[in-house]
């Protein structure tokens, strides 16, 4: 009954690829209610915990957007970039992911792509290589995200299996291995295809007026009264935020002291949020529509329902088949128990949010036994939907790119974005694990 149960999850999750969006969510709440009237199977436990982090985080980080405030974090990584644009190949993926670990979604990274084409192309540079490794590097940093699901994740399915991880044993693994997966994959990025000046298809393109057109926007202008204004809101916002992830990793650190007895980690980080969200409110003054109504704001609730939905169904099959999987796969991860990062690598191939891979696979993982410090040493392997290029940040980056040189190829998987993933991922899961077995 299990390969039954497994046809009936690769099912979900591959009708919800083509839908797209919350149709994970709704899809996997459909299948919890064919295991539970068709198949008599008891429902496992939604990720309740995860969704309230989720909802915390995302209800702050869309206040901020709704300032400006990540507008203003745009603003200056354009300074740096306009500033240094010989080094965009290696400014744009940092910029991205460092907008990634500061806002807890990769989400942030879709204003910041236009001005990384503009910068590349107007410096002679092939758009392709900072755009793809851009895209990359902001998913790889939500794993190295204090206030990202993906490590509340890893902190609430560790309690709920009485062992003991916080959040600084994740990040002190997280940032400096996904941090060097996207150093490696910019510096292969440096030299990947050819110049724009010896490219023949991009050149060919070029005869076209309409194309060499629209390869460059004109510049638009805000008036003097207008902008100053924005600024100021902006720059209240972006302050208070700032000081809540500072507030969340200095109570991360000293969380025996700080925090009351009883209560854990990953509470603190929902009221910590809502209360981060509430000051920027009074702060700014922001009307509450323009915070439901931000980009931030409906991805966030998408991820939610995705979650809940699709976490919620894996969790009842493989809490009512624990036993046999347990005696399935415990004599590989046994011997190899490394073998789990390319288990959880498949997983995220189909289902593309980190936060709900973690949710399905770390549980899998306490049960056959694997070394907490395996599990969170290949954390960063629970990125891998750059394999299929339909993610939209994916799609931004082909779209931004006004050139044509990030693109998806012929075969489909011979796309942008497919071996800056690989290494990206590769060297931060290496690096990862590595570093975890020797600090924990």
């Amino acid at each position: 009954m299990f390969w039954i149960h497994l046809l009936m999850l690769l099912t979900v999750i591959l009708i919800g690829i083509r839908y797209g969006g919350i149709a994970f969510g709704l899809l996997g709440g459909l299948g919890v209610s064919v295991m539970t009237f068709v198949f008599e199977i008891a429902p496992g436990k939604p990720p309740v915990g995860v969704m309230l982090i989720i909802l915390a985080v995302v209800a702050a980080s869309a206040t901020l957007e709704a300032t400006g405030g990540l507008k203003l974090m745009v603003k200056y990584a354009e300074r740096l970039l306009r500033k240094h644009p010989e080094h965009v190949v290696f400014l744009g993926p940092l910029c991205t992911y460092t907008l990634t670990v500061l806002v807890g979604t990769g989400h942030s990274v879709y204003p910041l792509l236009p001005v990384i084409y503009d910068v590349a192309y107007k410096k002679g540079i092939r758009p392709e290589r900072p755009m793809a490794m851009a895209t990359v590097a902001s998913q790889m940093g939500i794993t190295a995200s204090p206030i990202a699901a993906a490590a509340a994740v890893v902190m609430a399915t560790a309690m709920s299996n009485n062992i003991d991880i916080n959040l600084i044993d994740v990040l002190i693994v997280t940032i400096p291995a996904t941090l060097g997966g996207l150093l490696v994959g910019c510096l292969w990025s440096l030299k990947r295809g050819k110049d724009l000046d010896k490219d023949p298809e991009f050149q060919a393109r070029l005869q076209d007026e309409t194309f060499r057109n629209s390869l460059i926007d004109a510049e638009q202008e805000t008036s003097a009264e207008e902008e100053a204004a924005q600024q100021r809101t902006a720059t209240k916002g972006l302050a208070v935020f700032l000081m809540g992830i500072l507030a969340v990793i200095i109570i991360a650190l000293f969380s025996k002291e700080l925090l009351p007895k009883g209560v854990g980690m990953s509470v603190a980080i929902q009221f910590l949020m809502l209360s981060v969200g509430a000051v920027i409110l009074l702060a700014t003054n922001i009307s509450p529509k323009k915070i439901v109504s931000s980009n931030v704001f409906t991805a966030g609730m998408s991820a939610v329902i995705t979650i809940f939905g699709i976490a919620w169904l894996s969790d009842t099959i493989i809490g009512h088949h624990k036993p046999y999987l347990v005696e399935l796969v415990s004599g590989m991860v046994n011997i190899y128990p490394w073998s789990f990062a390319f288990a959880m690598f498949f997983v995220s191939v189909f289902l593309k949010s980190q936060a709900a891979v973690l949710t399905i696979m770390l549980p899998l993982g306490f049960a056959l036994g694997i070394d907490p410090a395996v599990l969170i040493g290949v954390i960063p392997a629970c990125y891998a939907y750059f394999f299929f290029p339909f993610y939209p940040s994916d799609l931004a980056a082909i779209s931004f790119d006004r050139s044509g040189t990030t693109a998806i190829g012929k075969y489909v998987l011979n796309h942008s974005f497919m071996i800056p993933g690989f290494i990206g991922v590769g060297v931060a899961t290496v690096l990862g694990y590595t570093i975890s077995m020797m600090v924990n």
